[in-house]
Protein backbone atom coordinates (compact mmCIF):
# COMPACT_ATOMS: atom_id res chain seq x y z
CA UNK A 1 0.00 0.00 0.00
CA UNK A 2 1.24 3.39 -0.85
CA UNK A 3 0.23 6.83 -1.52
CA UNK A 4 1.91 9.94 -2.96
CA UNK A 5 1.67 13.22 -0.70
CA UNK A 6 3.98 16.15 -0.47
CA UNK A 7 6.23 15.72 -3.15
CA UNK A 8 7.58 12.10 -1.06
CA UNK A 9 6.66 8.79 -2.01
CA UNK A 10 4.77 7.17 1.48
CA UNK A 11 4.72 3.12 1.94
CA UNK A 12 3.41 0.77 4.25
CA UNK A 13 4.86 -2.75 3.99
CA UNK A 14 2.01 -6.16 4.74
CA UNK A 15 4.22 -9.40 4.20
CA UNK A 16 1.97 -12.20 4.44
CA UNK A 17 4.34 -13.59 7.38
CA UNK A 18 4.50 -12.16 10.74
CA UNK A 19 8.17 -12.54 10.59
CA UNK A 20 9.85 -8.75 11.71
CA UNK A 21 13.66 -9.65 10.47
CA UNK A 22 11.20 -10.50 6.88
CA UNK A 23 9.38 -7.31 7.29
CA UNK A 24 13.02 -5.78 7.84
CA UNK A 25 14.50 -7.45 4.84
CA UNK A 26 11.79 -6.39 2.57
CA UNK A 27 12.11 -2.83 3.76
CA UNK A 28 16.08 -3.05 3.04
CA UNK A 29 15.44 -3.88 -0.51
CA UNK A 30 12.66 -1.11 -1.17
CA UNK A 31 15.04 1.54 0.59
CA UNK A 32 18.52 -0.14 -1.13
CA UNK A 33 16.08 0.71 -4.94
CA UNK A 34 14.97 3.79 -3.51
CA UNK A 35 18.44 5.17 -3.12
CA UNK A 36 20.02 3.49 -6.30
CA UNK A 37 17.33 5.41 -8.56
CA UNK A 38 18.56 8.79 -7.01
CA UNK A 39 16.20 9.19 -4.22
CA UNK A 40 16.47 9.36 -0.35
CA UNK A 41 15.16 8.64 3.11
CA UNK A 42 13.73 11.55 4.78
CA UNK A 43 12.56 12.54 7.99
CA UNK A 44 10.95 16.25 8.32
CA UNK A 45 8.75 15.13 10.71
CA UNK A 46 9.60 11.94 12.00
CA UNK A 47 9.38 8.48 10.89
CA UNK A 48 7.90 6.91 12.76
CA UNK A 49 8.73 3.47 14.80
CA UNK A 50 8.22 1.38 11.40
CA UNK A 51 11.02 3.17 9.69
CA UNK A 52 13.38 3.87 12.30
CA UNK A 53 15.83 1.47 11.22
CA UNK A 54 15.11 2.59 7.74
CA UNK A 55 16.33 5.54 8.76
CA UNK A 56 19.73 4.80 10.71
CA UNK A 57 20.26 2.58 7.80
CA UNK A 58 21.08 5.88 5.51
CA UNK A 59 21.86 8.44 7.96
CA UNK A 60 25.37 8.87 9.11
CA UNK A 61 25.87 8.72 12.65
CA UNK A 62 26.50 12.31 12.54
CA UNK A 63 23.45 13.31 10.85
CA UNK A 64 21.34 10.96 13.64
CA UNK A 65 23.47 12.86 16.40
CA UNK A 66 22.40 16.74 14.85
CA UNK A 67 18.76 14.82 14.35
CA UNK A 68 18.67 14.13 18.23
CA UNK A 69 20.38 17.34 19.45
CA UNK A 70 17.63 19.28 17.40
CA UNK A 71 14.83 17.09 19.25
CA UNK A 72 16.28 17.49 22.55
CA UNK A 73 16.16 21.47 22.12
CA UNK A 74 13.25 21.73 20.86
CA UNK A 75 11.40 18.59 23.28
CA UNK A 76 13.63 18.87 26.27
CA UNK A 77 11.23 16.82 28.20
CA UNK A 78 10.66 14.15 25.12
CA UNK A 79 7.24 14.36 25.31
CA UNK A 80 6.38 14.97 21.39
CA UNK A 81 6.36 11.61 19.68
CA UNK A 82 8.92 9.97 22.11
CA UNK A 83 10.40 7.11 20.40
CA UNK A 84 9.30 7.78 16.92
CA UNK A 85 10.88 10.88 15.74
CA UNK A 86 14.76 9.67 15.50
CA UNK A 87 16.39 6.61 16.47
Amino acid sequence: MAHLGDGNFHYAVYPTRDDPAHLDAVRAVIDEVTVSLGGSISAEHGVGRSQLATLARHKSPIALAVMRQIKGALDPGNVMNPGKVVP
